[in-house]
């Protein structure tokens, strides 16, 4: 169990495109365990590669649901409907929160951790945290869909944050 350091804003390789994954070996599954150990110390639920220094095409997201911890690797999105408005914060920018518009369903395509093609679809919140993570993935920043900052108060009261 090692928790790593989470990269911040400005750090340049948040904005940067990352490589897809090739290799599927001891040292992924261990980096894949990284990510989850450091995404729940730090209280997040979600946490993509680069904001822990590595430019590869990989993110984890766990809302605390049924469907337990997700991780993607070289994931691509086949399908996006609908649309919901609501608060977004990330782990790369500690206390800072705004309302984000993102399809309300998505639909994904990515390996496991074993290098197993799977398919996953998602509504809602759950939605949310993957898109956000995989746009991560291609040095989009929540911030640049933001429609309006909130100061933490806002936040209180709101179940799903």
């Amino acid at each position: 169990m090692t928790v790593r350091q989470i990269v911040m804003y400005p750090n340049g390789i948040l904005e940067e495109t990352c490589e897809p994954v090739s290799v599927f070996d001891k040292k992924l599954v261990k980096l894949l365990n990284d990510m989850y150990d450091t995404m729940i110390e730090f209280d997040g639920v979600g946490l993509a590669a680069p904001q822990i220094g590595i430019k590869q095409r990989i993110a984890i997201v766990d809302i605390d649901d049924h469907h337990g911890t997700i991780e993607m690797i070289n994931p691509e999105i086949l399908e996006t409907d609908g649309e919901q408005t609501d608060p977004e914060g990330c782990l790369s920018f500690p206390g800072l929160y705004g309302e984000v518009t993102r399809p309300d369903y998505v639909k994904i395509k990515a390996l496991n951790r074993k290098g197993k093609f799977y398919t996953f679809e998602a509504e809602g919140f759950l939605a949310r945290a993957i898109l956000h993570e995989i746009d991560h993935l291609d040095g989009i920043l929540f911030t640049s869909k933001v429609s309006r900052y909130m100061k933490e108060e806002e936040l209180e009261g709101l179940s799903e944050e």
